[in-house]
């Protein structure tokens, strides 16, 4: 399934709208890194794979605008570990 999902820069955030919920990724900037810190889908939308598309969708931007992922929410450490290709 495709999730439209939206930048929000002010709030350091990445986030998608499912059936009227939001979802969201949570980020700071570590240097020239960006480093996720809170991957948030609630329990009512949750086992779709959106925090995979949002963790990925993040990291994408980080990687486009030159800048390094990196994890500090456990969600996005394990995804960080099953896409190897991602760490620099």
């Amino acid at each position: 399934m495709d999730y439209m999902i939206t930048h929000h820069p002010d709030k350091k955030r990445f986030e998608t709208q499912v059936d009227g919920v939001t979802a969201f990724v949570q980020y700071r900037f570590s240097g020239n890194k960006l480093d996720i810190i809170h991957t948030i889908v609630p329990p009512v939308i949750g086992g779709r794979g959106i925090a995979a598309v949002l963790v990925k969708y993040a990291y994408d931007y980080a990687i486009e605008n030159g800048m390094k992922p990196q994890a500090t929410c456990s969600y996005a450490v394990a995804w960080l570990h099953r896409h190897p290709d991602y760490v620099g």
